[in-house]
């Protein structure tokens, strides 16, 4: 069920003064890394070892004996990287430009979604609303933030033939520019560990022509070899792709929960409602996005609690990678209290109940921004 996203817990450090005219640029998140470079420290990345500690965190671990060097509070910015690498596959940014933006979170705030910074200067890339980010709210929204980092990036002519360090600041303008190469290498490991996670996340975007970064995976995803949603093309709402069916290998109770979720299409969203009745009269008996799990699910005779935040927390923790019909998705707002809820139906498919106006409907899953997926059943 949509609702204002809580703020992430972070640790917050009083703002460093800059001195000096030259400097007035620089975010307060500049100055603390400018007190402590890391350069020296991460040249020498162990990528098996990131990843492995990348997926703990994303598979559920609190943060406890999880050691990534260069992050000190992985559990919250763990996510936060997962956030900014699953909206640059969502936008087709290539690898490079998810390996800048990394970079650049890094540097101006550490990963983490700061309510503070140099001036206005919010969020995870230290954005400022003075200067046309966004409103305040809209820039400590993550999935916002990156949005807008590479719709800038995009528009800097031949960013991907610069240096980390060069699209960074081309971007950002920052009073420290040269500060941005320092975490290339950890952005790096990061989005290879981060990108594995994700359908068809792992190919390198870099060059990639229309048809690359859809080929087959060599894993077990649960989104079978290129099987992104991206096949049936346009999905006109509220309606079911031509030539889907529910896969046969389906958990029974799962295909009787996407049966019945199926049969809400076209029903418009109504915040709220109770999903009881989504084809009467009573508006409060359509679907939210998250009575329209818990309703699809009962009439499978499995009990969900009402809610996205709690939802977040039903069933036990999946990997994107490893989707299996019937699993929740979640996206929008935090990993740890999402926005946004909707069912994974296998072939690169999900239903959900998007917002007011929209009627249930049909997505691809490449069109998702998944924070936590959940198995029920």
């Amino acid at each position: 069920m949509k609702a204002l996203a809580a703020g992430i817990g972070v640790v917050f450090f009083s703002p460093i003064l800059l001195a000096g005219t030259g400097m007035m640029l620089a975010s307060s998140a500049d100055a603390v890394q400018s007190n402590s470079s890391f350069s020296n420290c991460l040249t020498d990345i162990d990528t098996d070892k990131v990843a492995e500690q990348v997926t703990k965190i994303l598979d559920g671990a609190s943060g406890r004996g999880v050691h990534i060097e260069g992050l000190d509070l992985p559990a919250e910015q763990v996510p936060n990287a997962a956030t900014i690498v699953a909206t640059g596959l969502s936008l087709d940014v290539p690898k490079k430009g998810q390996i800048i933006a990394l970079a650049t979170a890094m540097q101006e705030s550490r990963l983490r979604n700061l309510g503070y910074g140099d001036r206005d200067s919010l969020g995870l890339f230290q954005q400022r609303p003075s200067q046309g980010w966004g409103s305040a709210q809209q820039i400590r929204d993550p999935v916002y933030a990156s949005e807008q980092f590479y719709q800038h990036l995009l528009k800097v002519d031949g960013w991907q033939q610069m240096t980390v360090t060069q699209a960074a600041q081309a971007v950002q303008k920052s009073g420290l520019p040269d500060a941005y190469a320092q975490w290339a290498n950890l952005a790096t490991a990061l989005q290879n560990a981060i990108a594995k996670t994700f359908p068809g996340g792992g190919n390198d975007a870099d060059g990639k022509d229309a048809d690359q970064g859809k080929q087959p995976s060599t894993g077990t995803s649960g989104c079978a070899p290129g099987q992104d949603g991206s096949g049936f093309g346009r999905i006109p709402e509220g309606s079911v792709p031509k030539g889907y069916s529910i896969p046969k290998n389906a958990d029974p109770k799962a295909r009787k929960a996407i049966e019945w979720a199926m049969h809400q299409l076209g029903t418009l969203y109504q915040w709220g409602g109770s999903c009881t009745n989504a084809h009467g009269p009573d508006p409060m008996g359509r679907c939210d996005c998250s009575s329209l799990m818990q309703q699809a699910y009962a009439h499978a005779g499995v009990t969900l609690t009402r809610t996205t935040y709690t939802q977040v927390n039903e069933g036990k923790a999946v990997s994107p990678a490893q989707l299996e019909p019937g699993d929740l998705i979640f996206s929008r707002g935090t990993a740890a209290r999402p926005e946004h809820v909707g069912m994974y139906m296998g072939e690169g498919l999900v239903i959900e109940a998007p917002r007011t106006t929209k009627p249930v409907r049909i997505t691809p899953i490449k069109d998702w921004t998944i924070l936590a997926a959940r198995r029920v059943l």
